[in-house]
């Protein structure tokens, strides 16, 4: 059966089988209780490569951090040492629905499904600055977020939204 958006659901996998498990369950790096380790949704090889490809077949990331013109706007936030609950009200401030089920893709073999509101959390687990890119998109493509490797958030949207001003003080690569 070929993955798609109306079964991906149906093509996850056990937390235990999924390669970047360490991050959430792990005490050396965060251990999240159990009721929130169970929201989580690793996906098959099979589905990482469909989001990959779907991320790429669309092109989003053909120009860094997005195509030209596939958002009217993007925002940007830098992550630093001691600023977790500013991204955390960044991210929050996206508009997104708490309970909206987002796809994360690290990579063509490492990809999930998580709630909105668990991603806001524990965004630091998701993403570890210096070595993951991570492209957090829904399958409308309307907005994608980009976590880039030099701890910048790229945020692209069609909707009507008002870019922050927190982080006009930092200098972005892009």
């Amino acid at each position: 059966m070929a993955v798609s958006f109306e079964n991906i659901f149906n093509h996850t996998i056990p937390i235990d089988d999924f390669r970047l498990k360490w991050r959430f369950s792990d005490e050396k790096y965060d251990k999240l209780p159990n009721d929130h380790l169970d929201q989580l949704r690793p996906l098959n090889n099979d589905a990482s490569k469909f989001l990959w490809d779907f991320i790429n077949q669309n092109n989003l990331h053909c120009e860094i951090p997005f195509k030209k013109d596939i958002f009217r706007i993007i925002d940007k936030a830098k992550i630093s040492g001691d600023n977790e609950k500013e991204i955390k009200k960044w991210l929050y401030h996206r508009g997104l629905p708490f309970d909206k089920q987002v796809f994360l893709s690290w990579q063509q073999t490492d990809a999930m499904i998580v709630p909105w509101k668990i991603f806001i959390k524990y965004f630091d687990s998701f993403y570890y600055g210096g070595s993951d890119d991570l492209t957090i998109i829904d399958q409308s493509l309307n907005w994608a977020l980009l976590f880039y490797h030099e701890d910048e958030i790229y945020f692209g949207t069609n909707e009507k939204y008002q870019p922050c001003k927190t982080f006009e003080k930092f200098d972005f690569i892009w």
